[in-house]
Formats: C-alpha cells, structure tokens, sequence
C-alpha cells in the first residue's frame, strides 16, 4: 500500500521547518487533548462516584490505573507495529473515534462491572494515539527539533488534564442544580452527564484527522522505507504473540521449549495474581484483601508482555536488539517510568484531596487545581523539551538529565501538596509538582526515539509506553489508592506512599546517562549485526 500525499522531507540539516508541519503537530496536539480529558476526567468524578457505585479509592485508583493501563499497553504493541507499517492518520482517526465512544458509553454505566468495561474500551481506542504520533512526528521534524515537536505534542496531556477538572467541574455542579434527584433525564447523575459530554466530540474530531496527509517514512533522516506490502498480518500476528491465550499458538510456532518457557511463565503469574488477589501483606500480623481484579489483570499483562517479547525475538531480531535487548533502552523508559509512577498518583488524587481536606467546590477546583495545572504541565514539558534538545547538542546524554531533574524537583512539592494545612499552599504546590514532572516527558521520548531505526519507531512507543502505564500508571494510582483505602480514605499517606520509587528510578537513569551516547552512535551497526538491511543516513 502507498503512502499518499507524502510531505516534502527535510534534511536534518536544513534549518526551516515546513509551515505544514507546525499545522499537523497543532492537530496532534488537539488530540492529545481529548486523550486526557476523556482520560483524567475521572479525578474530578471520583468522589460522586464512590458514593454512586458504592466503591472505594483502591477501586477508583484500580479504574483510572490498571483497568485503563493493561489493556492500553497490550494493544498498544500491535497497533504500534501497525504504525510502522500502514497508513498512521488513518489507524488514529479510528481510534478516536473509538476510545471517545467508550468514553461517551462510560456515561451510561449503573455499576463498576460496567464502567470497568467501558475504560477498557477507552484503552484500546488510545493505545492507536501514541505510536502514530510519535512515528509522525520523527517524520515531520529533523534530530535536532523532536524532543521539542515531542514535548509540544506532550502538551497536550498536561492541557488536557487540567482543562479535564475544569469542564468536569462544570458539567457536573450544573446537571445536578438543573436536575436534582428525581428528576435527572434517563435518570443520569452529573458525574455520567459529565463523560457523554465529553466523548461525543471526539467523533467529529476523528473526520477532522482524516484529512491530514501522511509523511515519507524515514525520508527525514535519509533512511526512506517503502511501504509494507502486507501491514494487517503482520498486525495480526503480533496480536497472536500479545493477547492470551493466543500467546500459546505464538510460543507453539517458536518449538516445544518456547512453549514450555511460556507455560511455566504463566503459571507463575497466574500463582502470583491469585496470592495478592487474596491477601496482601501489611505488617506484622496485618493482611488485606486487595481489589479482585487488581492482580488478576495485571499479571495477565505481564505474562503477555513477556510473550510478546520473548516473540519478537525470534520474529524480528533487529528491534529486540535495539529496544528489549538494549539496556540503555530498557533504563531510560524505566527511569520515566518511576516518574509516571508518583505523578499519575499524585494528579489524579488532587481533587479527590482538596475536595474531601478542604471542602473544596468541584467548579473551584476546576479553575485553582485544573487551570492551573494546564498551564505548569504545558510550561514543564515545554520548556523541558527545549532544554532537552540545547543539551543534546552538547552532550549526547544530556537529554536524560532533564529526566532526572523531572523525577526529583516534584518530590517536595507533593509532599507538602498532601499534607499542608492552607489551601492556598496546596494550589500554589499542586501546581509546582506538575511544572516538575512534565519536564521530563519529552526527553525520555525523545531519548526511547534516537535508540531505534526509522521503521521501528511505533514499537518502541509502544514499548516506551509499557513503562508509564505498566510500571506507572497501572501501579502507581491503585497503590496510593489502595494505602488510602487501607487507612480509613487517608489519601495523603497514599499518595506520599508512592515516594518510596525515586531512589529506584535515579538508579535506572544513572545508568541511562552512562549507557546511551554508546548505544546511539552503535545502533546501525548493532542492528545490522542483528541482520536489518539498513542504509547509512545521507
């Protein structure tokens, strides 16, 4: 298949930026939007629906984290393999449209059972966003410019969750002072009210961004790759390699031994899951039940995600080698990945928090904790990305020290965020702890992008993505959640418990920043030795 309206390439060299360019990149950055709103808006919720759907924070955390997270970095490997290989406005558009369906549908939900099931579906339709926009993006901006197109796309996860507080806020105080209960149409609260608002727009969205035209794969950096002749089987493929219990057919087609490894993987996952499904730990004669589905679902996306690499190692050598074989790849989406861990805890309990500590309004913490942080996110990963990109020209892991300060500087800003006595205060430190952690995004997408060749670029998003959802995401909110739950709804003491991960991801940066200069300027000849037919860039 070809790729249609290919745009002019630009040398990596040439010092101007075509205006088209700039045009998609805002598109992208609109989308990037709506992902968090239809995503983040579940903070502001939260607390109507625990009283809704009688749950609690471990339940909250398990919903906006795992349930969202497992499903979003499973599908996020084949769609990414799909982005290397057809048409990425297209695959895009569809998820949109999809991911803001379930949203909407989201809105319809009478218990948990089926609000699990719709952010399920909103994981699916957004695991298609990250690898086409990221693959986009390398094709329509040179070396020296993406960690700063990289961190302007990023924006948009930091506009998207602020402005999520804010219209969630909204929607929700107007409904229930227009209907009060007893009266609501089709017997909707505002929190439902407040999703079908927010997903329906993505639909007329998605036929905006199929109008964008499609760059030359690798033309950029001078190392142009035709079309795929047969994108769909290799995506099918992939997804027998990542959805259980396909994953057997994969490891069956490897030999007996592959199989044998695989089954005993998923046996000890599977005795891992029910172990902390039952009980969990706590402290000398103290044990917990754990939210059921917590570590059910989560072992199922590691053995999955074991699968799938083990698969790709005997399938395709070359992007084992630069990404899961690659220790330098490996520590910097860890060490990202610890910062996701605290920050995704730490935004979404902040409204919680503020509304339960301080009997903070919904509408006032939309505009004083929602407005705010869409300004200090988008500021953070702006700014991050320009200072990303000036110490990149000057040392080849510069980069990562960017990282480094985004998983540190936010450390005391969420401490006293959590635990301050004056609204004011919390405002003022909610704020911060945002500006600090967004630095960070673009320079360890930037950083995951420069250790792999041009067609493998959607795999390693996707695989950079494992570590903010699997390690971050799906882990991080649910752990504070679960602390929280643990101790009488103590949602500070949860979300401060989350600390405990900086030390262990300054270790996988520092060794980032030892390993990375070697594995870049070696990548070509790595993947060659691998046998990937690359050309030299011009």
């Amino acid at each position: 298949m070809s790729e249609p309206n290919a745009t002019a390439a630009v040398g990596a060299d040439d010092s101007t930026v075509p205006a088209y360019s700039w045009y998609a990149l805002g598109v992208l950055v609109l989308i990037y939007v709506l992902n968090f709103v239809d995503r983040q808006i579940l903070s502001i919720l939260a607390n109507d629906i625990k009283v809704d759907l009688k749950v609690d924070d471990a339940f909250l955390g398990f919903l906006y984290g795992t349930a969202f997270a497992i499903f979003y970095a499973l599908f996020g490997i084949p769609l990414g393999k799909l982005a290397d290989s057809w048409h990425r406005v297209r695959l895009m558009s569809i998820g949109l449209a999809l991911w803001s369906l379930m949203t909407a549908v989201s809105g319809f939900a009478k218990n948990a059972g089926v609000l699990t099931g719709a952010r399920i579906g909103v994981g699916i339709g957004e695991a298609t966003a990250g690898p086409s926009a990221y693959s986009l993006i390398s094709d329509w901006f040179p070396a020296r410019l993406r960690a700063t197109a990289l961190a302007i796309y990023s924006s948009g996860l930091y506009i998207g969750g602020g402005v999520s507080l804010l219209i969630g806020g909204l929607i929700v105080e107007g409904w229930n002072d227009a209907f009060p209960v007893g009266s609501r149409p089709f017997g909707l609260a505002g929190w439902q009210a407040a999703f079908i608002a927010v997903g329906l727009p993505g639909l007329l969205l998605a036929a905006w961004v199929l109008t964008l035209r499609e760059p030359a794969r690798g033309a950029i950096d001078g190392i142009p790759t035709p079309p795929h002749p047969a994108p769909f089987r290799e995506f099918f493929d992939e997804l027998v390699q990542i959805i259980p219990p396909f994953t057997l057919i994969g490891a069956l087609r490897r030999g007996p031994a592959a199989l044998a490894l695989n089954l005993l993987a998923a046996a000890g996952f599977a005795v891992a899951a029910v172990l902390l499904t039952r009980w969990v730990y706590a402290g000398p004669g103290k044990i917990i039940p754990a939210v059921s589905d917590q570590w059910l679902f989560l072992g199922v996306g590691y053995y999955a995600v074991f699968s799938w690499a083990s698969g790709q190692r005997a399938r395709d050598l070359p992007t084992y080698r630069l990404t899961w074989g690659s220790p330098a790849f490996l520590a910097t989406i860890l060490g990202y990945g610890t910062v996701s861990f605290v920050s995704y805890a730490a935004s979404f309990f902040a409204a919680p928090y503020g509304e339960v500590a301080f009997s903070i309004p919904k509408t006032q913490l939309g505009w004083l904790v929602g407005a705010p942080a869409a300004v200090a996110g988008l500021l953070g990963v702006v700014l991050g990305g320009r200072i990303a990109d000036w110490l990149f020209v000057r040392n080849p892991a510069g980069r990562l020290y960017v990282v480094v300060f985004g998983l540190l500087s936010p450390v005391p800003a969420i401490w006293i965020t959590f635990t301050t006595t004056s609204e004011t205060v919390f405002y003022v430190t909610a704020a911060l702890s945002q500006f600090f952690a967004a630095s960070a995004l673009g320079a360890a997408a930037a950083t995951s992008q420069s250790l792999v060749l041009p067609r493998m670029r959607g795999v390693a998003t996707a695989t950079f993505f494992l570590a903010t959802t699997l390690v971050g995401l799906a882990l991080g909110p649910f752990l504070a959640g679960w602390v929280s739950a643990s101790n009488g709804g103590n949602i500070s003491l949860g979300v401060r418990s989350t600390l405990w991960a900086v030390p262990v991801g300054l270790a996988c940066l520092i060794v980032a920043i030892r390993l990375v200069p070697a594995a870049a300027s070696g990548m070509l000849a790595r993947a060659g030795a691998a046998g990937e037919n690359t050309i030299s860039p011009a």
